[in-house]
């Protein structure tokens, strides 16, 4: 199975995704979909999350 290829591998993240996260993060988003929505890996999405206090919720 392939992975799944992302525009912005390894790119450094600047402020408007910043504030796209801190939104979609605050009207209770799951990390998978803010993850799309930026079109980030969920994992550099939950490490820059983590770095910046911002929390995700939990979707089950």
């Amino acid at each position: 199975m392939a992975k799944e290829r992302f525009e912005r591998h390894k790119q450094p993240w600047n402020g408007e995704e910043a504030g796209q996260l801190r939104t979609l993060a605050a009207k209770g988003k799951g990390l998978k979909e803010i993850a799309k929505a930026l079109n980030r890996s969920e994992e550099s999405t939950k490490d820059f999350a983590k770095k910046n206090k911002i929390d995700i919720a939990k979707k089950r």
